[in-house]
């Protein structure tokens, strides 16, 4: 499992693209520079030790989360084939600098889970870790049976985040807590 306090993923390499090392990646960040600005990156195979590759060119492909991108040292297919299913990760510390009320999902990581019940919040249980793959699953434990629950990342579900004291409020749809 990857360290949250170190890397973020932030695209899965999916293919090859055409004969001269390109590589297709998935995007999993919302910053599009990930994938279009030269620079260190680092790839990663299951878990192994993250490497670093140097991310000499990029494009997105019109109307699509998907990256055309080229890494020096990287060029043939076979080269780029080696590649695919690694994930594309930086540092944390990379993380862009964000606007007021706006927030990195893995800030999420940690926070308190309170429900509203009798108009009082009641702590659930607490956020563990992420599954995102552009659905922002939220991992959260329950302090009751320290049982794992996916939660949609959505406004519907998830309308009060709080970053300054350390919570989330959920609004479950009946037996969401239960699955």
């Amino acid at each position: 499992m990857i360290n949250h306090d170190e890397w973020l993923v932030v695209g899965l390499i999916t293919s090859p693209q055409g004969i001269n090392g390109k590589i297709k990646v998935k995007s999993l960040s919302d910053f599009e520079e990930r994938f279009t600005e030269p620079g260190k990156r680092w790839i990663q195979k299951e878990n192994e030790t993250p490497r670093e590759f140097e991310l000499a060119h990029g494009f997105k492909k019109p109307g699509k989360e998907i990256f055309i991108i080229t890494f020096k040292g990287v060029n043939n297919r076979n080269q780029a084939e080696n590649l695919k299913g690694n994930k594309i990760l930086v540092k944390v510390d990379a993380i862009p600098k964000m606007n007021k009320g706006e927030f990195h999902l893995t800030e999420l990581v940690n926070l308190k889970v309170k429900i509203l019940e009798n108009n009082q919040l009641h702590t659930i249980g607490k956020v563990i870790n992420l599954a995102n793959e552009k659905n922002n699953l939220l991992v959260i434990q329950l302090l009751k049976n320290k049982k794992e629950v996916l939660i949609p990342f959505v406004n519907e579900i998830v309308p009060v985040v709080d970053i300054k004291k350390q919570f989330i409020v959920l609004n479950p749809p009946s037996g969401l807590l239960e699955l």
